[in-house]
């Protein structure tokens, strides 16, 4: 129960960095434009420069086994996660929850939670999930939104940073190619700016809306019900297809898949005409929410995978 105790103490830091956006906004000390660009020097910069970092291993036959079977895990979970989704908001034409329940915020929070809790080796296997929640963002997300085939750009997908990151970091896995140390030294700084900058940039998104809507909307608590709750218990159990010795493997992609909306929905939603207050409403609350449901989710999977 160690992990569920470090990864209660990270939840309250995170809590604190996003109290610092959240008063930041609220006495105007940043603006929604502000945040805004925030987010994407988080998005443009800061998160491939993460991934990046992740691959920054010496390759051996172990670590290419294990990237294996972390992408089929990571593909498997995802999979399961569209499935869900669809099911219960397909028929409601809410094409924003059904967007923010299916894909998880693995880049703004998984990413920082895995690399605390279980450190710099398991983002390794993390970072196959954040690339191929990008691109189902991309394809399966923008359907969702336009109900249009058309929209989906591949042009979009050859500039996706987080795709082109990881397509450098498996450059970087699988080549005799070492880094120098001033450029290493500053891959690692950068990188380990992700976890607070996004969670204060959460923080900005939060106080942008009155509390009062986050507790008054059924759907809100459903989207946030199902990306929390629902979603992660049936990930736990198909994670218990993959043996014992991969229990970092198990734990990387499980805290990913735990993760509360992602902000990209709202994004999204911008971009597309959808809701955009549901969309900020459902990231919010289940940001909020995440930080009691994270460590219940690890904690019941400690119990279920210990022999």
């Amino acid at each position: 129960m160690e992990i569920v105790t470090l990864l209660i103490r990270q939840n309250i830091i995170m809590f604190l960095y996003l109290m610092i956006g959240y008063l930041l906004f609220r006495n105007k000390l940043l603006t929604s434009a502000g945040s805004g660009e925030l987010g994407k020097i988080l998005l443009y910069v800061i998160m491939p420069v993460a991934i990046v970092k992740s691959y920054i291993q010496t390759y051996s036959t172990e670590m290419l086994v294990g990237f294996l079977i972390s992408f089929a895990a990571a593909a498997a979970a995802l999979i399961l996660a569209m499935i869900i989704s669809t099911l219960i908001f397909s028929r409601r034409n809410d094409a924003v929850r059904q967007f923010g329940a299916a894909f998880s915020n693995a880049g703004f929070i998984g990413i920082p939670l895995v690399q605390m809790t279980l450190g710099d080796g398991a983002v390794f296997y993390v970072a196959s999930f954040v690339a191929i929640l990008n691109l189902l963002q991309w394809t399966y997300g923008v359907l969702i939104m336009t109900k249009d085939q058309s929209a989906i750009s591949l042009k979009k997908l050859r500039t996706n940073p987080i795709l082109i990151a990881f397509l450098i970091g498996m450059c970087l896995f699988f080549l005799p190619v070492e880094l120098p140390a001033a450029l290493a030294g500053m891959v690692s700084t950068i990188a380990s700016m992700n976890g607070p900058l996004a969670m204060i940039v959460l923080g900005a998104y939060l106080a942008q809306v009155p509390l009062i809507e986050l507790v008054k909307d059924p759907d809100t608590y459903l989207c946030t019900a199902v990306r929390l709750l629902i979603i992660p218990v049936l990930t736990m159990l198909l994670l218990c297809l993959l043996p014992g010795k991969y229990q970092m493997i198990r734990m990387a992609v499980l805290l990913a898949a735990s993760a509360p909306v992602g902000s990209n929905v709202a994004i999204f939603a911008q971009i597309y005409g959808a809701n955009y207050r549901n969309a900020v409403k459902d990231v919010c609350l289940s940001t909020l929410c995440s930080i009691i449901t994270m460590p219940l989710i690890l904690a019941a999977a400690n119990l279920l995978w210990t022999p």
